[in-house]
């Protein structure tokens, strides 16, 4: 017991410690304006100093062998690198990559949202679902709510307290496991969310930037996060089976009836969710007809599919114009829709979750333009590069050092989009060196956030599951806290990333896609 109290004792302070260094940090907004001055004034200092970088660039031109290249810092404090600074100021705000895909995509999955289709396909399932099989249903649910991005987090957490308590069922085991299963989701789903299209627009900035010629498109990771979704149902649900069961209690109890009642699919949701089905089934076979057949409208002008074509390339209308037609068909049939005004009214309020990203982007991209411009991202790929050339890490060694090192900076900075923004344009280029596809340097990069999101002291969700908890709290129950949530989600956090991991190290020995289109080499 005393050994027990000396470890809970040392993982408080640790926590503590983590919540002390993390409150430090500045916001997103301020920690990029800080990036950019620190950008200027470097390349100032390494432009007067000469400091240059000479490597073999690889020819545009097919069989070309590779040039000689060098490239020195370019000092931005200077009428040469100021002069087009402010000139393209608005022009690059307005052509950073993730603005057009987030806001389209948030757009679209709005009326899937808003008009409550996603809530009621959810509980169909979960309520549909055996006793015996809620857990793995919940875990099924909780990852594919990444569609509904931050919102999924929470609703999974909350239905699955309420599914849990209504089947006699301790319902803080629900909370936990929809929570945990919600966050392995932002690294596996079935469908392409919103998520999927900004760091994939994040990525294609920094890929371009550079001159990298690859795929990046939102269904790079695709084929993985299929794969990933059947590998943490299993995980979360044996996690929850054999960790939370027994650590929080839980004797199986018998149905509540009132409960379940409560969340019931209606006759109406039914309705819609059949006529949104059927809605989906014949967009589904549209663009099939639109792509199979030879010489049909969204294969490429070579008469294929991959690695380019108007499917890969516009993913983000197909995507935008299917949820369209699925949220309008659900909610005008439980008349959420009753005319056409409420229709940008629901697609405003999808919005509203962006804001404070659109503000953000607006260092971003400047910190971005600028550091490009700079060579600084050229000198650090180069250098880093050969760095870890010199140190002899294979591929397979060095994800997996960038995938911890997601972890520990997620401790901190837990906006997936905002350390994304940081990173890619530094390891996008650096991997892409050494062979490795920017689709692959994005996905060591999810799988590290995604795995550690949950045990972030400085995550906003914690307050929420705390509040959660609190509501199926009885007479005796500890008080619930920081502490309490990130010790329950430890488990799942660790399991998810060796199984994230795991799964990523039989992708690249079996050299299997991504995604359509995209391999894990260049």
């Amino acid at each position: 017991m005393a050994s027990t109290v000396e470890k809970k004792k040392g993982f408080a302070k640790f926590i503590k410690g983590i919540e002390v260094v993390g409150n430090k940090l500045p916001h997103p907004f301020t920690l990029f304006v800080g990036l950019t001055v620190i950008v200027l004034i470097l390349s100032y200092i390494l432009g007067k100093a000469g400091v240059s970088v000479s490597y073999l660039a690889a020819s545009k031109n097919p069989g070309e062998a590779p040039v000689q290249t060098t490239i020195a810092v370019n000092n931005l404090l200077s009428y040469d690198g100021m002069r087009p600074f402010f000139e393209q100021f608005v022009k690059t705000y307005a052509g950073f990559a993730p603005l057009g895909l987030i806001m389209v995509m948030m757009i679209g999955i709005a009326l899937v949202e808003q008009t409550g289709l996603i809530s009621a396909l959810m509980r169909k399932t979960i309520l549909g679902a055996p006793s015996y099989m809620v857990v793995g249903v919940l875990a099924i649910v909780g990852i594919n709510a990444n569609l509904a991005s931050d919102a999924g987090m929470i609703f999974t957490a909350a239905i699955g307290g309420a599914l849990f308590k209504a089947l006699g069922r301790n319902p803080k085991v629900g909370i936990v496991a929809g929570f945990a299963a919600a966050s392995g989701g932002f690294t596996a789903n079935f469908l392409i969310a919103g998520t999927d299209a900004l760091l994939a627009g994040i990525t294609e900035s920094a890929s371009k930037g550079m001159g990298i010629d690859a795929p990046t498109h939102p269904l790079i990771n695709w084929y993985f996060m299929i794969a990933a979704t059947i590998v943490v149902t299993f995980v979360t649900t044996f996690v929850t089976e054999k960790f939370t069961v027994k650590f929080l209690g839980d004797d199986g109890g018998t149905k509540d009836a009132s409960e379940l009642e409560k969340h019931k699919v209606t006759e109406l949701e039914l309705k819609g969710l059949k006529y949104a089905g059927i809605v989906a089934a014949v967009y589904i076979g549209i663009i099939i007809l639109l792509s199979v057949p030879s010489g049909s409208f969204l294969r490429n002008e070579s008469d294929k599919i991959l690695p380019k074509s108007t499917l890969t390339q516009g993913i983000v209308p197909i995507l935008f114009f299917f949820f369209v037609a699925v949220g309008v068909t659900y909610g005008k049939i439980i008349g959420v829709i009753k005319s056409e005004k409420d229709i940008p009214k629901l697609m405003q309020k999808g919005l509203h979750g962006c804001l404070s990203f659109l503000v953000v982007a607006l260092p971003a991209a400047m910190f971005i333009y600028l550091f490009k411009q700079s060579n600084l991202t050229t000198i650090l790929a180069v250098n880093g590069a050969d760095f870890l050339k010199a140190m002899n890490i294979g591929g397979i060694g060095l994800i997996i050092m960038f995938i911890l090192l997601s972890t520990f900076i997620n401790l901190f900075l837990t906006s997936g989009s905002a350390k994304w923004l940081i990173l890619a344009p530094i390891f996008v280029p650096m991997f892409s060196i050494l062979n490795l596809s920017p689709a692959l340097t994005q996905l060591a990069y999810r799988i590290g956030d995604s795995s550690t999101n949950i045990i972030s002291p400085l995550s906003y969700y914690i307050p929420v599951v705390i509040g959660l908890m609190d509501q199926y709290k009885q007479e005796g129950d500890e008080d619930n806290g920081i502490g309490t949530v990130i010790s329950l989600m430890m488990p799942y956090s660790i399991a998810y990333l060796i199984a994230f991991t795991a799964l990523l190290f039989v992708w690249y020995l079996l050299k299997l896609p991504l995604g359509p289109g995209t391999s894990m080499f260049m």
